[in-house]
């Protein structure tokens, strides 16, 4: 039988549909955690170890997310021009106007 899953929503979005979303928040946490524990083990002081594992969630958390959601727009822009493209191929197939489209080209 499956499970049914809570879903996590914010300001009305489910937050496990959001692109990017889950990719960003593994990154950081583990990148923040990572940094924190070695911070740690090589100063042994407890509260700027925290306080660097919070900035440096923060920061791949705002840096990460900026760079997929651009990839994800080129991404999509990219995927619509092509789509266009193809829907033309099929319009001007066996036509004349595919004759003189491979013809300029």
């Amino acid at each position: 039988m499956e499970e049914e899953r809570k879903e996590v929503k914010l300001m009305g979005r489910n937050m496990s549909k959001m692109p990017c979303f889950r990719e960003t928040f593994l990154y950081s946490v583990s990148s923040g955690l990572a940094a924190g524990f070695l911070h740690f083990m090589l100063t042994s002081r407890i509260q700027r170890s925290a306080n660097l594992a919070v900035a440096t969630y923060g920061c791949v958390t705002l840096g990460y997310w900026f760079y997929c959601r651009y990839n994800y727009s080129v991404q999509k822009f990219n995927i619509g021009q092509l789509e266009a493209a193809m829907q033309k191929q099929a319009l001007y197939e066996g036509t004349e106007m595919e004759k003189q489209i491979k013809r300029d080209a």
